[in-house]
């Protein structure tokens, strides 16, 4: 089938922002691993999620579908690329992504088969594709998480485009590499446009904003002192509560106000491939234990993550409820233009 993504890919090859992922997922090919003993009911599934992070509940997926699994691991923005140039020869039959714009860019190539309307009706139309052919499985907000010992709470910037102003310079940390900040810069890029989001990035820069490699580190400085505000997504700091108590984290967060794009909610989610044949019906099965209420609690008790399947709440204590976030209006499949993010990330030297 026709890829008019190619040009693109090809520019994420030329700069060194594919191979990694591709030279790991092609490695796979040969290992043997998880097939069905007769061939027909297996299931390979690429996965954009960490696998210590998914792993336990694609461990209980295998046998609430009843077949065996082989899941691929690997960047979602790499895994979209690679199945693009694998086009209709493309062994996987599910795409389990980090993020809406990989799904976005796939359904945007007629690459994902249309979804039964009962499983996308178990999902708010805003955290689904608009084509039927992806569904969001769980959610994260955008934060800004702080260091209480230098900033009150009511000093705490209620916008993304705050953190730019003097009073800031040198104290904000972010990570410019991490897949949920470019996330992020997309967003703003679909809402405020381009130009306006240069300037906020040229702005961050100019203001001495530190860099990080993660979101992870990026709190760690922030309890450390490093600096005052850190960028990041909530469930890291729910996480590293349920781990040592709250008493124990020098840190607190934000949800920011008003439709504020640093507010932004993005998903992970799910996809099956057009060209999935035999693997169909399986992936269907599986879409649907993700949005069972057994899968959901295992992202809202586990990862923190907000669940997204109607009737299934998180109960992780002191997280707002997900129906209080005033997130701004965004269809989430626009967040496919990756590669247009990374190349002004890089015009203004912030990768």
């Amino acid at each position: 089938m026709p890829r008019p993504l190619a040009g693109r890919i090809t520019a994420l090859l030329a700069a060194g922002l594919l191979l990694p992922a591709l030279a790991a997922c092609g490695s796979d090919d040969n290992d043997g691993s998880g097939s069905g003993g007769d061939g027909d009911a297996a299931l390979v599934i690429y996965s954009g999620r960490n696998e210590k992070l998914v792993k336990p509940i694609l461990d209980q997926l295998e046998k609430a579908v009843g077949a065996d699994v082989e899941v691929r691991y690997g960047d979602s923005a790499e895994l979209a690329a690679q199945i693009l140039e694998e086009g209709d020869r493309t062994k996987a039959g599910l795409f389990f992504s980090q993020d809406a714009g990989a799904l976005g860019a796939l359904s945007r190539e007629g690459m994902l088969a249309k979804l039964p309307q009962a499983t996308l009706d178990k999902v708010d139309k805003a955290y689904r594709s608009g084509e039927g052919d992806w569904v969001g499985l769980s959610g994260r907000v955008r934060v800004i998480a702080y260091n209480p010992d230098d900033v009150a709470a009511d000093e705490v910037p209620d916008s993304v485009h705050d953190v730019v102003k003097p009073e800031w310079k040198g104290k904000v940390g972010f990570a410019p590499t991490n897949a949920s900040f470019q996330a992020f810069v997309t967003g703003m890029r679909v809402l405020e446009g381009d130009d306006a989001t240069r300037t906020w990035l040229e702005d961050l820069k100019a203001n001495g904003a530190k860099t990080y490699a993660n979101n992870l580190a990026t709190l760690d400085a922030v309890e450390a002192g490093e600096v005052s505000l850190g960028l990041v997504n909530h469930y890291y700091w729910y996480e590293r509560v349920a781990e040592k108590g709250e008493d124990e984290v020098d840190a607190k967060l934000h949800f920011l106000p008003g439709g504020d794009p640093g507010a932004l909610i993005n998903v992970a989610g799910a996809g099956i491939l057009a060209d999935s044949g035999e693997q169909n019906a399986t992936a269907r099965k599986a879409v649907d234990y993700l949005l069972s209420e057994k899968a959901q609690t295992y992202f809202a008790d586990t990862t923190k993550e907000y669940p997204l399947a109607a009737g299934v709440t998180s109960t992780v204590e002191g997280l707002p409820p997900f129906e209080s976030l005033e997130s701004p209006d965004i269809d989430l499949g626009r967040l496919e233009s990756l590669q247009e993010t990374l190349a002004m990330l890089q015009d203004v030297g912030l990768v």
